[in-house]
């Protein structure tokens, strides 16, 4: 079975801060049950502490104030939305026929982690109540798979009417959503419906949808969420038009699409002309990097900003963060990023030109360059090797290459060897040349700032043939001498050296597979890193 559950009224209207009038409420409440809608999602329940409900609003305080935008000559099912922590279930009045049906709870994976205890009390009474439960885990990426399964016992003991697939930052691929569907469709209670709320970030909802579709096809219940024009924040939702249209020519179901269009015409399109939302290249990056959409709509209205100064702030948000908004630290980073953001245009010519026809020697202080230095050295004297230095001194080096500030102030006399510098570092040098140090860090990974991996993408960016790495060794607990010399070794460190490695590792992996048939890499000194080489398809 399949159901569409409209949730313009809610989830589209946080666009305008959910302020429909209240005639526009009832009529659009009216025409998606005059179209058939399984589902309509009336607006939010919110607590009346915190905030007074005066009309014209989809932001209601007591289920009594939706009786008026509900109708019960139909076989629609109305329903309203509660964000854990904003509403008082206490208050809730038992359910009498009038009003909504059910009630959706959604929560995020901090509350589940926080207050387990307190969610399930208020699901619990959601039922308790009368009102058909929904339950909505908001950002379904954000759960590792033993996370989910934790979330899915709860949900299991307290058995909804539905669960849902929610892509909250519209970050989903099809193989995202299969491996979450898979894992619910072999877990969860095969009486509750499975319901999936998109975003458009990456303009896939639709075909996500679709797949939702094949994917439960004769083996579970689904429920697709969606909004008139795919009226929504930023990137906005599933077009309820294109959902049913499929349903009606592809499935032969039975909704009244002309009636969507009217509603269409009639009272989103004078919303489309003072508000926008669909694809943009900022809503792209909020779903590459999950962001919350107010985010993105604070950077693009306080400041003057570039698509990729959009990307390269939202990258240095802490993950965590970006899933909230806070306009302070925004504030904040905005700041420094302004004073490490260059135009490097000039130098990466310099360096395409300097580079070009040379194979490129990388050397990382990594102990091993003791052990392999006469290896080493009869590498530098062949002609066409070029030979740069990472946060270190290397005699024979034809440039040096610094990503580290401290290792920048503490190397010492540089023997007049040509250096390049990271735009995080202020040079003490006016000859040094500087790169842009933000087109060097891939913020995914905790230790996005390793200096060696950060020469790597500065190659890429110019293009190269080969390269050959020495003292890139990687860091044992296990070895006395991680460095060439003792003082680059931070004790505090040792206890990540394994989860450095695994980062770096991963770092590798993709930027092997990245030049993989154009570029080659190759180590000359053992590394643990070396097996990714043999790996790497």
């Amino acid at each position: 079975m399949i159901k569409v559950l409209d949730c313009t009224l809610r989830d589209g209207g946080r666009i305008i801060n959910c302020a429909f009038k209240d005639s526009y409420i009832k009529e659009v409440s009216s025409g998606l049950a005059e179209a058939k809608i399984d589902i309509v999602e009336i607006g939010f329940l919110r607590d009346c502490r915190q905030m007074e409900y005066l009309g014209n609003s989809t932001f209601f305080t007591d289920v009594e104030q939706i009786v008026p935008f509900v109708r019960k000559d139909c076989n629609t099912m109305y329903v309203a939305f509660v964000d854990f922590g904003m509403y008082d279930f206490s208050s809730l009045k038992e359910y009498d026929g009038r009003s909504i049906e059910g009630i959706r709870v959604g929560f995020t994976k901090r509350d589940f982690v926080q207050h387990k205890d307190e969610i399930i009390e208020s699901l619990v009474s959601v039922k308790t109540k009368g009102y058909q439960l929904f339950i909505q885990g908001v950002n379904s990426l954000a759960y590792s798979e033993e996370e989910m399964l934790d979330v899915i016992d709860m949900v299991n003991e307290v058995s909804p009417y539905s669960f849902g697939i929610v892509d909250t930052y519209g970050a989903m691929y099809a193989d995202d959503l299969k491996a979450v569907f898979d894992l619910l469709d072999k877990n969860l209670s095969g009486d509750i419906f499975l319901d999936f709320h998109s975003h458009n970030n990456y303009q896939l909802s639709f075909s996500l949808s679709q797949e939702m579709i094949r994917l439960a096809k004769d083996r579970r219940n689904v429920i697709i969420d969606c909004t008139l024009n795919g009226m929504g924040k930023l990137a906005g939702n599933l077009n309820t038009e294109l959902l049913v249209d499929y349903l009606v020519r592809k499935c032969n179901m039975d909704y009244e699409f002309n009636k969507i269009c009217d509603l269409i015409d009639d009272y989103i399109y004078p919303y489309k002309e003072s508000c926008q939302w669909g694809y943009s290249i900022p809503s792209l990056f909020s779903g590459i990097y999950q962001s919350h959409p107010n985010n993105v709509i604070y950077l693009l209205s306080k400041f003057r900003l570039q698509s990729k100064d959009i990307k390269n702030l939202l990258a240095s948000i802490e993950p965590e963060e970006r899933t909230r908004y806070n306009y302070d630290n925004i504030e904040k980073i905005y700041v420094e990023y302004c004073a490490a953001n260059i135009d490097d245009r000039e130098v990466l010519s310099y360096l395409k030109e300097k580079l070009s026809g040379k194979r490129i020697l990388i050397i990382v202080p990594g102990g091993s360059l003791q052990k392999f230095e006469d290896e080493i050295c009869q590498y530098t004297v062949q002609g066409d090797i070029f030979t740069i230095s990472v946060n270190y001194v290397y005699e024979n080096a034809d440039m040096l290459f610094f990503g580290n500030k401290k290792r920048y102030l503490r190397c010492g006399e540089r023997n007049g060897i040509e250096t390049i510098v990271t735009s995080n570092i202020e040079r003490d040098n006016e000859n040094d040349k500087i790169v842009n140090y933000y087109d060097l860090i891939n913020k995914k990974y905790k230790y996005f700032d390793n200096s060696a991996m950060m020469l790597l993408y500065l190659l890429r960016r110019i293009g190269f043939k080969k390269i050959y790495l020495a003292g890139f060794d990687g860091f044992s607990t296990g070895i006395k001498n991680n460095y060439i010399d003792d003082s680059f070794q931070n004790s505090r460190h040792i206890e990540e050296f394994d989860s450095l490695n695994n980062d770096i590792m991963c770092m590798l992996r993709d930027y092997i597979s990245s030049i993989k048939g154009k570029s080659a890499i190759e180590f000359i000194t053992p590394s643990v890193y070396q097996q990714i080489l043999e790996e790497t398809p």
